[in-house]
């Protein structure tokens, strides 16, 4: 409940969205090979900004 109240980090939302886009693609995976690339790309490309963010915050 302390939570409530606590706004979600740029890092915390994007990691949100990866994990989410990692599930949609492994459901994917057995119905659509093709979607399911393209939403594992999508996830790599979430990836790819969360270590720019980790980067730019580190440097």
């Amino acid at each position: 409940m302390l939570n409530l109240f606590k706004r979600k980090t740029p890092r915390d939302k994007l990691e949100t969205e990866y994990r989410r886009l990692l599930a949609e693609a492994h459901r994917l995976s057995t119905i659509n090979r093709a979607a399911s690339d393209q939403k594992r790309a999508e996830a790599e490309s979430i990836l790819e900004q969360m270590e720019r963010l980790a980067k730019e915050a580190g440097a």
